[in-house]
């Protein structure tokens, strides 16, 4: 059992969606034991504080789960509110910052999957969705330092954690993001700037060594 006083995060490697709620409590300033879990042997705890779905990540706080990342990023932000504010206070601008984490996960993480999965074919069309979802995202970031304004925020926090994962995609697809989308390197460089940042994501290269691994054991060549 989990001590209620306690905050914990139930994570993965190099899941982009565990590093989102790395980079919110980091930003947050707040003390937080984390558990890493293996998710070919799930843990009896991950099972219990995430019945439905059983991934990670899971905060855990006072004893009760939040799940999701991006519920669990929002979450931070409202429990601990003074330090670095990641959403608007603006409900118009919240509610943009909202839709456009959304895209994330629906757009970007759905495109950039395929494209180490898949070959030929499929593999070009993959390719093809993620480049133009991440078009978009640089059309919404425009000429602004984040995609908040000139702080760093809800959909920063969604999408740098892809960043660690650029190589992989390039290297699986044999393409390159900053030819198609300078700006958005640029942020992502920006970001990387920040030690919340910094010091959560992965490296690229033992990224890719991880999904080749993955890809030996768990899909067919």
């Amino acid at each position: 059992m989990v001590e209620e006083a306690k905050v914990v995060l139930l994570g993965s490697g190099f899941s982009m969606f565990g590093m989102r709620a790395k980079i919110a409590l980091a930003e947050k300033g707040i003390k937080y034991e984390y558990m890493e879990e293996d998710l070919a042997n799930k843990s009896p705890l991950l099972q219990e504080m995430n019945p439905i779905h059983k991934k990670i990540p899971v905060l855990i706080h006072h004893g009760r789960p939040i799940c999701e990342s991006l519920i669990i990023v929002e979450y931070i932000d409202m429990v601990w509110p003074n330090n670095s504010p990641l959403l608007p206070s603006d409900p118009y601008h919240k509610a943009q910052a909202r839709f456009w984490a959304d895209f994330v996960d629906l757009k970007v993480y759905h495109a950039s999957r395929r494209v180490w999965i898949s070959k030929g074919d499929e593999q070009e069309v993959a390719k093809k969705d993620f480049l133009e979802s991440l078009k978009q995202l640089e059309e919404f970031l425009g000429d602004k330092p984040y995609f908040g304004g000139d702080t760093f925020g809800f959909v920063d926090v969604a999408l740098i954690p892809f960043y660690c994962w650029f190589y992989s995609y390039e290297t699986f697809g044999n393409f390159k993001v900053e030819a198609e989308c300078p700006k958005l390197i640029s942020w992502a460089k920006r970001c990387m700037q920040r030690e919340s940042v910094s010091e959560t994501l992965a490296d690229e290269k033992e990224v890719y060594e991880g999904i080749l691994d993955y890809k030996d054991k768990f899909m067919l060549n």
